[in-house]
């Protein structure tokens, strides 16, 4: 080293007698210090006094500016002599142990590491070396080893790992030397490569030496060999040496030893450190099977439960949870394949992708199937037994489980799109106009001119999908509803006469093409599923005396016999058969419900009386004529709107069970008819040819009236379910693992039993739940089924429930989600609806459950399921609930559930609500690929007369573009669009005002076949559709292929839409919030180069959002984001946004949870915040365009006040900072620590803290409202 000079900092007096001894120091040089090593000794023990005894020498020779620490360290690389040397280093030691990581990173900044390691290696090179000297060496590098980054590398290049080994090795009762070779060790071990090498020089043997039982001596000794071992355990190498040696058992009996010891709880550190060299060296299989062969999970389960009343001691409960989940046996589902249990066969397979690769497995599914213990040798979900399992602790916390989530937390923005010519508008469409002139037939309100039309007449030309809805019906007998209430009788519809009311049987589920054969009924004594009937086939007569004569004209001009005639020998022995198979329970008004639990039994018929004081509705037991449980009906138009009663007398011992009143919500839910409802079912086509209808979707749902604030969570809830699980390993002999419920088994799904067991049922439309299998008395673990053609998106559900206890807390487990984390962790429950609480008048859905969570399980999902990755698990939402009636039938779902027969009856009875001056036509934009509408609706309002300046004024009006539910379990965009619907087709001056400035054209689902079959995320191609704008297919994506060309075409006419936008769903954020497109702020979010013409864009596209955080209490313009993703570009959003060219395309996320900022803060989301919002979007759009053309729009002053006033009593958003880049998540993190990724670090980081936040970052103008928005400002 080159012989530093000595200079003094400002301030610090030249004549400081330290500097003065170093000065001295310095000027002797590398001969003199060997040959005066006395005057060394002298000056090295006088500076080292000086340090000792006074404070402000240490600081002289630290300050800045002072060359003291040079000259140390040149004296200690040139001195040979012993004592000088040990001076030195107790100078270094004093100068370091005070002053934290500032002094020890001036000592690392001038090289004094290298210096200490290189007398490292000379002084073990004497025979013997001085232990004094190695005491010291050790001492210092175990403080500077930990704040120089490279020191592993520098030990190894020096050869210094193997001098501190030996001398490990030789010291091993020498606990003075022995603690800093530790301390040493340890920080060698933090390097990979050190770690292996020192694996291999017997340190891991070393360690097990050194680690004993429980001990109130060197404590401090045994903690940093714990440290040093845990270290050395993370190397897959070392952890094999480690299981070989069968060490595994001896940690764990170490362990139990100081766990029984440490009664006080003073060395919980220590009792950590061995649990993180269990952790780690079950991270590999032969660890894990060591652990599970000594008994591991039986001694962490009895250590952590002791554990638990002590709350200092959750780091050990936590530590032992994730070792015990890790080591718990990976398992399969109890599925024969994850495939969906119903089989859809595509007319045209894609070449590649996920649905190819998945019609190239191996048969499975419903044409495959075994029992819950014998799954099939070759099925899709294997384990994976590869050593995958290599996290840290901090992977293991944060990990992401589902390709989505993956992109959602890459570090930085990595899937921002940085490719300009992807953010410029597309030149030209790929499609001719010859070819899309076509689509001109839907757009009859653009060449209208009203010639001779009467506008005194109540109704214009439109198409009605009820009609259309009945033309369509499928052959099969409908169960009206499953809880055993058959609907009155009302005035029929045109061409609705007819009806097929079967009791429940088995319902058979052949392919859609093929027509369910006529079963001959067997003899009574052998049960035999019903004879499907055909619908058009039935008729029911108002005048039951005329019924023996009746004949109906079917739709394709058939004449047919009444059902009498058609099945003559099938009506006593159908009713004999019906009363020995199922059971048919009812009861006077008033009394317990008892039998409303469905055991298999038939459904009851409902007969609507009229009542001066209360309308009601009584559901009876059926009354079976030929065969057909048909309908009885009242007299009178009794609270339901039933007009044309006909006779009440009944035939048969049916006649005499009890009454059942039940109240009509007519008046509450005025856009609700159950009559309606089950004719809309008989025109939907499903591909498990659903014969049964769910009680909730035929009465209805009246929104409560009390507030449902968000759940708190409980602290420990998840560890105590997670220990629950771990139980069924420990204690095999407690669980049932009995099926009762399968849908594997088509011929019998729901498993009769002694009566112990929950009922499940989940055979209707949109309702999804394949396999319960109850584990305990009270606990059932519940399979989903995945969507059609796909093998995973395992998130929707919707069943039934009955035969249940009251007083009795069951625990329900769905074992097989997949995302990384879900609302359910945040304050999200269940929706529950209850039978009884309907017949009490209280038909409504409600937020239920306690003890919610949502975590990692110990079910293996195979690489197939997993888009390629190996070794990952599924998910476990996990509530407890009570049930408060005896004999109820309850549904649970994941959210509203809002079916698309319940959109077709929604849509005929707006039209039945149409007055004059509203124009609505309704018309069948295309078919599905299961063979269901996809309704197009287009609202705006009539032409005040036919001049030429009204005509003209009607047909110039600005179109505005919606869509909704294109994922199935998206159901709030369904509750959001039916909000908007009602508000654009009511009587209300702002809606006048609305319709009279756009014309709307509205798909409100662009996925029917997903929700009615109850899918989460695809429809029947088993893709999802808005990840296929780019290029829709007309034979796959039919919805998405007519919409998209909808669109083109009006891009072609030069009518491009005002505003688009897609409804949709969030499942992990809270608030309603929008996803726009910009390219200023993407190209600033990806810090990529562009031209400022690229950058040249107007702001209008945030006027809508803006607006909507002024106005919508349930908004949050700081969640919005108008940046475009790479993985986003074939979402409807940006592909409207680049190719149709329409600037304000938006996608309008609804949270499932519920709100954290203005006036619903706090609450979980209902039905009438989510309609609320789609009035709300309305209205948003009248100011829109009284921002944008304030000249060309008439805006009277009845409008300004009622506007006014609206804006002033709405709630104020707080923070409406232009927030551009949102992640996937944006909870806080939980109170309690936890122990696995789904409750740790998966949450957005501080909105404060995040780059993506920083106002700097985003220019204040962006906030404001254009220019022209800014000019029109009330």
């Amino acid at each position: 080293m080159n012989k530093p000079k000595m200079t003094t900092e400002k301030g610090v007096p030249s004549n400081s007698r330290v500097l003065m001894l170093l000065g001295q120091l310095e000027r002797m040089s590398g001969e003199a210090m060997m040959t005066d090593a006395e005057i060394s000794r002298q000056l090295t023990a006088k500076i080292l006094h000086l340090i000792q005894t006074q404070e402000k020498t240490r600081k002289e020779v630290m300050s800045k500016g002072s060359s003291g620490m040079e000259v140390i360290l040149s004296s200690l690389e040139n001195t040979r002599d012993l004592q000088t040397t040990l001076n030195i280093l107790y100078i270094l030691s004093e100068l370091l142990t005070v002053g934290g990581g500032r002094r020890v990173g001036v000592f690392v900044s001038k090289g004094g590491t290298g210096i200490l390691l290189k007398l490292l290696i000379t002084a073990s090179k004497e025979s013997p070396p001085s232990e004094e000297l190695m005491l010291q060496l050790h001492s210092l590098l175990a403080k500077v080893g930990p704040k120089d980054r490279k020191f592993g590398v520098k030990a190894r290049l020096n050869g210094a790992l193997n001098v501190t080994v030996n001398l490990l090795k030789q010291n091993l009762q020498n606990t003075k030397l022995l603690l800093p070779c530790l301390q040493v060790l340890r920080v060698y071990s933090t390097n990979s490569v050190n770690s292996i090498s020192l694996g291999k020089n017997g340190v891991v043997e070393l360690m097990f030496k050194v680690i004993g039982p429980y001990s109130k001596k060197n404590t401090s000794l045994l903690k940093v060999a714990l440290d040093t071992l845990g270290a050395l355990l993370k190397s897959k190498t070392n952890a094999r040496r480690a299981v070989d040696r069968a060490h595994v058992p001896a940690l764990l009996a170490v362990y139990q030893d100081w766990h029984r010891n440490d009664t006080r709880q003073r060395h919980m550190l220590i009792r950590k450190g061995l649990l993180v060299c269990l952790r780690n060296v079950t991270n590999i299989k032969v660890g894990r099977k060591a652990f599970i062969e000594a008994d591991g999970m039986r001694i962490l389960y009895n250590t952590s439960t002791e554990c638990l009343p002590v709350r200092t001691l959750d780091p050990l409960v936590n530590t032992s949870s994730l070792i015990m989940r890790k080591c718990f046996p990976k398992n399969r589902l109890p599925l024969p394949t994850i495939k969906s249990a119903f089989h859809y066969q595509l007319p045209n397979v894609p070449a590649g992708g996920p649905v190819a690769q998945l019609y190239s497995q191996p048969p499975g599914g419903r044409t495959s199937y075994q029992l819950y213990n014998k799954p099939l040798k070759k099925v899709d979900d294997v384990v994976d037994e590869s050593d995958d399992n290599e996290e840290t602790e901090a992977d293991a916390e944060n990990d992401t489980e589902n390709e989505e989530d993956e992109k959602d937390h890459r570090t930085g923005n990595d899937d921002i799109e940085t490719d300009l010519n992807k953010l410029r508008p597309k030149e030209s469409s790929s499609r001719p106009f010859e070819e899309l002139r076509v689509y001109e037939r839907f757009f009859l309100e653009l060449s209208e001119d009203f010639q001779g039309y009467n506008f005194d007449c109540p109704k214009t030309s439109s198409s009605s999908l009820l009609s259309l809805s009945l033309a369509n019906k499928s052959p099969r007998p409908i169960i009206v509803p499953t809880a055993q209430a058959l609907p009155p009788k009302r005035t029929p519809t045109p061409n609705s006469g007819e009806e097929s009311l079967l009791t429940k049987g088995q319902p058979t589920r052949p392919p859609p093409s093929v027509s369910p054969p006529h079963v001959p009924l067997p003899h009574p004594a052998v049960p035999a599923p019903l004879p499907p009937l055909e619908l058009d086939t039935i008729h029911l007569t108002k005048d039951q005396d005329k019924k023996d004569d009746a004949f109906t004209p079917s739709p394709d001009a058939r004449t047919t016999s009444p059902p009498q005639a058609r099945l003559p020998s099938q009506g006593a022995g159908l009713e004999q058969e019906l009363a020995r198979v199922f059971e048919n329970v009812v009861i006077e008004g008033e009394g317990p419900l008892n039998g409303v639990g469905r055991e298999g039994e038939g459904g009851r018929g409902v007969e609507a009386v009229g009542s001066p004081g209360n309308a009601t509705r009584h559901i009876q037991s059926p009354l079976l004529v030929g065969g057909i449980a048909t309908r009885r009906v009242g007299g009178g138009g009794g609270g339901g709107g039933s007009a044309g009663g006909s006779d009440c007398g009944s035939e048969g011992p049916e006649e005499e069970g009890a009454v059942l009143e039940v109240p009509d919500t007519a008046l509450l839910l005025p856009l609700h008819d159950p009559d309606l409802y089950v004719e809309m079912v008989k025109g939907t086509r499903s591909v498990p040819q659903y014969s049964e209808v769910a009680y909730p979707d035929y009465f209805g749902h009246v929104a409560p009236t009390f507030r449902e604030p968000l759940l708190e969570r409980v602290y420990g809830v998840q560890r105590s379910k997670i220990f629950q699980d771990i139980e069924r390993l420990i204690h095999p002999n407690d669980i049932l693992d009995k099926v009762v419920y399968d849908l594997d088994i088509p011929s019998c799904p729901v498993i009769d039993d002694d009566g112990e067991s929950l009922k499940f049922n989940s055979q209707f439309e949109s309702g999804n739940l394949r396999k319960a299998v109850q584990v305990r008395k009270y606990e059932y673990d519940l399979v989903l089924n995945s969507d059609i053609n796909s093998n995973h998106y395992h998130q929707w559900f919707y069943f039934e429930v009955s035969r249940m206890r009251v007083g009795t807390t069951y625990r329900f487990n769905i074992i097989n989600c997949e995302k990384s984390n879900s609302q359910f962790n945040y304050g999200m429950q269940v929706l529950m609806y209850s039978v009884q609480e309907a017949i009490g008048g209280r038909p409504r859905w409600v937020r239920t459950g306690e003890d919610i969570c949502y975590y990692k399980n110990h079910f293996s999902r195979s690489s197939i399921a997993a888009g390629g990755q190996k070794g990952k698990s599924y998910y476990t939402m996990t509530f407890s609930t009570n049930f408060s009636h005896k004999d109820d039938v309850c549904y649970f779902a994941y959210h509203y559930p809002y079916t698309y027969s319940t959109l077709k009856m929604h849509l005929s009875k707006l039209e039945a609500l149409r007055t004059p001056q509203i124009y609505l036509r309704q018309d069948v934009l295309c078919e599905t690929l299961g063979g269901n509408s996809c309704p197009l609706l287009t609202i705006t309002a009539m032409p005040e007369s036919t001049s030429n300046d009204h005509i003209c004024q009607f047909r110039n009006r600005p179109l505005i573009f919606l869509s909704a539910r294109v994922h199935p379990g998206e159901t709030n965009a369904s509750w959001v669009m039916k909000g908007t619907l009602e508000f654009l087709m009511g009587t209300s001056a702002l809606a006048h005002s609305l319709r009279e400035a756009y014309i709307f054209k509205i798909v409100p689902m662009l996925n029917p076949d997903g929700v009615i079959n109850g899918s989460h995320r695809c429809s029947l191609s088993g893709e999802d559709l808005n990840r296929q704008w780019q290029s829709p297919s007309a034979e796959l994506h039919p919805t998405i292929y007519h919409t998209k060309s909808l669109l083109q075409y009006l891009a072609h006419i030069q009518r491009t839409p005002l505003v688009f936008c897609d409804y949709h769903g969030h499942s992990r954020k809270k608030n309603v919030f929008m996803y726009g497109c910009s390219v200023k702020e993407t190209v600033w979010q990806s810090n990529i180069s562009a031209a400022s013409c690229d950058l040249h864009e107007d702001l209008g596209y945030r006027t809508l959002p803006k607006v909507l955080s002024q106005m919508a209490p349930a908004f949050s313009m700081a969640s919005c984001s108008f940046v475009v993703e790479r993985s986003k570009e074939s979402t409807a959003r940006v592909v409207v946004w680049r190719e149709i060219g329409v600037q304000r395309s938006y996608t309008m996320e609804s949270t499932l949870c519920g709100c954290d900022q203005g006036r619903y803060k706090g609450l979980q989301i209902g039905t009438r915040e989510l309609e609320e919002m789609g009035a709300q979007f309305c209205v948003a759009l009248l100011r829109l365009k009284r921002l944008t053309s304030p000249l060309g729009h008439r805006n009277h002053q009845h409008f300004l006040d009622v506007e006014s006033d609206l804006m002033e009593t709405r709630c104020k958003v707080a923070s409406s900072s232009p927030t551009t880049y949102v992640m996937d998540e944006d909870e806080p993190s939980f109170l309690e620590e936890v122990d696995y990724s789904a409750e740790s670090n998966d949450e957005d980081p501080d909105p404060d803290n995040d780059p993506g936040n920083d106002p700097q970052e985003n220019p204040v103008h962006l906030d404001q409202l254009s220019d022209t928005e800014t000019n029109h400002r009330d």
